[in-house]
């Protein structure tokens, strides 16, 4: 084959061209997204596994200073103080100061604010039911008052009882005049008008839920009976035991009386004259709620409470 001098020769040459559609580049891409894709995860997972307390430290991480970071406790981001860079500042120094800014005055001892405020509810409920109870024996006086008025065969009696109100609860005292004895002399027997009497006021006292106590008294006479043993202590206690049936005969309720006993002559109503007709009588206490506790709180060194003692002898 002959070549013909005049024909240029051409030369072809292929140009290869690198990363084409077979090439490495989206490797790195896909490398990238997957890397951020676990990040992703890795901190969906550690905000759904950590407390509260973590989660503000993670926070105030990226908000602390490098002075509180390198200085503070690791509870740094455990605080509730909405200062930057958690705790104290660290530009103030330590010391007595630092416990005069923090205390808190305690006015209640260590109670916690919940006892405290238990407390005063209580004392808050505790005066309310005081007054409603003041209340009550005071309109239990006026009708015992009215009672007397309305009643002819007791309005002679009026001069010879004496209502009060005492730190104890209404009391309700029945003396002797000298012509108008309640019981006979020397005896546990009532007159006829003392009894009457007895039976009125056992009615109304079933007015009010309080509790009673019955005492007898008598004046600085010696007792002159042929009882040997028997003095005005005894005769006392009888007389105050006797007005206790009395008012049951009369209607009242049985679980009212908390406590009968006889004094004597210790607690005269006429300290000035110990021997007036007026120290013999009978005083009827209808007591409130505080007197009625401290009785039955009372208990003896063997354990017996008052209220089983006054059973057990009555």
């Amino acid at each position: 084959m002959s070549i013909d001098p005049g024909r240029p020769i051409v030369v072809k040459r292929v140009k290869k061209v690198s990363g084409g559609h077979h090439g490495g580049a989206w490797k790195i891409a896909y490398a990238d997204f997957v890397t951020a894709m676990m990040a992703f995860f890795l901190l969906m997972w550690l905000l759904s596994s950590v407390n509260k307390a973590k989660l503000r430290g993670i926070a105030e991480y990226f908000s602390t200073t490098v002075q509180a970071a390198m200085f503070n406790s690791e509870g740094t981001g455990n605080r509730e103080s909405v200062m930057d860079g958690g705790g104290k500042d660290l530009s103030r120094p330590s010391g007595d100061s630092d416990k005069k800014i923090n205390e808190v005055p305690n006015t209640h001892g260590n109670k916690a604010p919940q006892a405290i405020e238990s407390d005063e509810a209580k004392k808050i409920l505790q005066k309310q039911q005081q007054k409603v109870e003041s209340e009550q024996l005071e309109k239990l006086q006026k009708k015992i008052e009215r009672t007397l008025q309305l009643n002819p065969d007791l309005a002679s009696l009026k001069s010879q009882i004496a209502l009060s109100m005492t730190p104890e609860g209404l009391r309700i005292q029945i003396m002797d005049e000298k012509n108008r004895p309640m019981f006979a002399s020397g005896s546990v027997e009532m007159q006829p008008y003392s009894r009457e009497l007895m039976h009125e006021i056992g009615k109304l006292l079933n007015n009010v839920p309080n509790q009673i106590s019955i005492s007898g008294h008598t004046d600085a006479s010696p007792y002159g009976g042929d009882h040997i043993g028997y003095s005005n202590w005894e005769l006392s206690s009888d007389r105050a035991n006797a007005c206790r049936r009395e008012l049951l005969a009369g209607g009242m309720q049985p679980a009212k009386v908390l406590r009968v006993q006889g004094l004597a002559d210790a607690v005269p109503y006429n300290v000035d004259n110990v021997f007036d007709p007026e120290n013999r009588r009978i005083s009827i206490t209808v007591l409130n709620t505080q007197t009625q506790q401290a009785i039955l709180s009372g208990v003896g060194k063997d354990g017996i409470s008052l209220q089983q003692l006054q059973s057990n002898h009555h």
